[in-house]
């Protein structure tokens, strides 16, 4: 099981609480498939889940995942799975951070509802571009070995 982690938004530290099982099921799902994705992709690295990524001096964050440009470590995608009692800050807080700091590609996996909402940059800052759920098909242009049907990334495990 995760342990609690320290962020900071603008200045404001936050404590976060561990992540529960299923919020660490599905991130240790994605990033076996982003791992699979990126091993032929000299351009981008993929850091372990919550790796702290420092955007500036106010600012320190822990993205459940997130693929980096190997030649200027800015993020081009950072994915939040959204926690049932401490979402505010992915929603709403980093998800502006993400927009200030112009990251390309943001995924709001969300358990509450078994959905996923892809984000893309725009002139006017992340703009929805789908949700997905059910047998709908999660993948990504800048990775196009990636794919997953979004009900399988959300499944349970079956019982032994």
């Amino acid at each position: 099981m995760s342990q609690p982690y320290e962020e900071i938004l603008n200045g404001r530290k936050l404590v976060r609480a561990a992540p529960g099982a299923r919020h660490e099921l599905i991130c240790d799902r994605l990033y076996q498939l982003l791992v699979a994705s990126v091993t032929d992709h000299s351009g981008v690295s993929l850091p372990m889940p919550r790796t702290t990524i420092t955007l500036s001096a106010a600012t320190r964050i822990c993205p459940d995942l997130v693929l980096v440009s190997a030649a200027s470590g800015e993020i081009i995608l950072a994915v939040e799975i959204v926690s049932r009692d401490d979402h505010r800050p992915d929603t709403v807080t980093k998800k502006e951070i993400y927009e200030e700091f112009g990251v390309p590609r943001l995924w709001m996996v969300d358990p509450r509802y078994d959905n996923v909402e892809i984000y893309h940059r725009s002139d006017y800052g992340l703009r929805l571009e789908t949700i997905l759920s059910g047998r709908e098909v999660l993948s990504e242009k800048l990775l196009p070995e990636f794919t997953v049907v979004v009900a399988e990334l959300f499944a349970l495990p079956e019982p032994s």
